[in-house]
């Protein structure tokens, strides 16, 4: 059996770290969107809905990064506030879209001030350079 010094290098945990960083960035938006009812979770998916239109469930996972079942947690809280709807493709029956509804824009319309400046305060704490290996890391192929 390992002894605890052998696991001294875990302190450094890439992966814990950036979970941790995530908490935190979450908590700074999550605290920002407060007002508005809404958590980043649900923010991040009502502006992909603006933004794509009615998007397929497998679709909308992938493009969040999220599996299936953490995305349909949130979708159904989401709908049961109004926010969204779900329907079935009128082409193929086995595909369910989603789509953002009229009181889902205005929520997420009345939210988009408060994410900017979220945003802009989670920049302007990182700095560019960490901003942009943010960014970088996000947009990483890890296999």
């Amino acid at each position: 059996m390992s002894s605890a010094a052998a696991f001294s290098d875990c302190r450094n945990c890439l992966c814990q770290a950036s979970r941790s960083a995530a908490r935190s960035l979450s908590a700074i938006f999550d605290r920002h969107l407060r007002p508005h009812g809404l958590r980043i979770t649900q923010f991040t998916i009502l502006a992909n809905l603006i933004l794509r239109g009615a998007t397929p469930v497998t679709a909308l996972a992938e493009a969040l990064g999220v599996d299936r079942t953490t995305l349909t947690r949130n979708l159904a809280l989401l709908e049961r506030n109004g926010w969204i709807e779900t329907r079935t493709d009128e082409h193929d029956a086995r595909t369910h879209l989603v789509c953002a509804t009229a009181s889902g824009r205005v929520v997420a319309d009345d939210a988009l001030p408060s994410w900017r400046a979220a945003q802009a305060a989670v920049a302007a704490t990182l700095g560019d350079a960490d901003v942009a290996a943010l960014r970088r890391l996000a947009n990483a192929k890890l296999t």
